[in-house]
């Protein structure tokens, strides 16, 4: 298992060189701490493969919604349509943890009831909602904190 998130994170580094190496090339933005913009964020959930691996993610992207979720969970599934339109059509990246292959994390996220969403916003996490969602009111979540 560490060989597959040693490769999953060799993976993330060279797409972020390389995505990095483009925008310099083309004349991107830097912000204003000097550095390269944000990496573009992916269009579908990320399934998240541990705590490191989290840690990354939110590390890379600016806003990104954790969604705590168990297949055995009815409202997640209810949630899923939302939870993938929104990785598809906000600014934000949505990362998913299964809280019955990783215990810790979910505890580490406050995930005492599922579905939980955490949100974090420039490497902090800000808001923390259990239960299902509508949609209106997690876009108003990102766009508050994008």
């Amino acid at each position: 298992m560490s060989e597959s998130i040693d490769d999953e994170r060799r993976r993330i580094r060279e797409r972020k060189k390389r995505e990095l190496r483009e925008r310099l090339e083309n004349g991107g933005v830097a912000d204003e701490t000097g550095g390269a913009e944000r990496a573009a964020t992916p269009d579908e959930p990320i399934s998240v493969e541990g705590s490191d691996h989290l840690d990354e993610i939110v590390g890379t992207y600016g806003v990104v919604l954790v969604d705590c979720y168990a297949d055995w969970c009815g409202p997640c599934q209810m949630l899923e349509p939302t939870i993938e339109s929104l990785a598809a059509e906000t600014d934000a990246a949505v990362a998913k943890v299964d809280v019955d292959r990783h215990q810790r994390l979910a505890q580490r996220l406050g995930a005492r009831g599922v579905p939980t969403l955490v949100l974090y916003a420039d490497g902090e996490p800000t808001e923390r909602l259990v239960g299902a969602q509508d949609r209106a009111t997690l876009e108003g979540l990102i766009e508050r904190h994008a």
